[in-house]
């Protein structure tokens, strides 16, 4: 939840519900629940985190920008 008065608060998460909406749960039927919680885990674990770039990261993957970083390769 936001601060009262500051709209921008969750705009990160609103833009990652929005991507794993989009990229997969919408293509997508799902037989039980624990179809879906598997399937938005390997989204998160397998794609979204080690293999999918963004823009804020240089078209870095996060793990990616993360290991650069802590190896003093990347910049912030």
């Amino acid at each position: 939840m936001s601060r009262r008065g500051n709209c921008h608060d969750n705009a990160v998460a609103e833009s990652f519900f929005q991507l794993l909406k989009r990229e997969r749960i919408k293509r997508k039927i799902y037989g039980t629940r624990q179809d879906a919680r598997s399937d938005v885990f390997d989204y998160i674990e397998m794609f979204y985190n080690s293999k999918r770039r963004h823009g804020f990261n240089n078209q870095l993957s996060p793990v990616e920008f993360e290991k650069r970083y802590f190896q003093g390769l990347g910049s912030v």
